[in-house]
């Protein structure tokens, strides 16, 4: 279901660590910001640079992930925002296997405009979002005054709280 109203400031976390159908990880993401442009109901707004960083939580034997940030305007709910999303995901050639397993695709929402969802699916904004260098970094770089809405705290704020040993670096 869709509302006539377009939400703005949906942040969308885009992460890759294994190929795809569409080549290398750097490759798939890039079909993935074009194909989400794309769903009905979408509008890009702005899009990050490109993030290399090591897996959280850190594993050796899994390779580094390419991540960034999107951010759209759309008329979709976060729950058929996700599911969108999702299929894409799977398209893109993901397996839901293990919490954590490497994966071709992962696509999560970040933050819905003000909306704050704290049961159901999806989560809004993403729960875990606050710990990841590899979500605030990017996040940062298109909207650095945005505020967390649930705590108000600014992405500055959240980047500085951060926990210690995340590996990442602009590719």
């Amino acid at each position: 279901m869709s509302d006539k109203r377009f939400t703005e400031q949906v942040y969308i976390g885009l992460g890759a660590n294994l190929p795809s159908g569409a080549g290398r990880p750097v490759e798939t993401l890039e079909k993935a910001v074009a194909d989400i442009a794309a769903l009905n109901g979408v509008a890009l707004r702005r899009r990050s640079p490109w993030f290399e960083s090591a897996p959280v939580p850190r594993a050796d034997d899994q390779p580094w992930y390419v991540n960034g940030v999107i951010e759209v305007a759309t008329k979709l709910t976060p729950a058929d925002l996700l599911a969108a999303l999702q299929r894409l995901e799977a398209e893109s050639g993901r397996v839901r296997t293990v919490v954590n397993a490497p994966r071709p695709l992962d696509l999560d929402i970040v933050a819905f405009g003000a909306h704050v969802a704290v049961t159901g699916t999806p989560l809004v904004p993403h729960p875990r979002m606050v710990e990841r260098a590899f979500v605030l970094l990017p996040l940062q770089a298109i909207a650095p005054g945005w505020r967390h809405p649930v705590s108000g705290r600014s992405v500055a704020e959240l980047i500085a709280a951060l926990p210690a040993g995340q590996e990442i670096r602009l590719l």
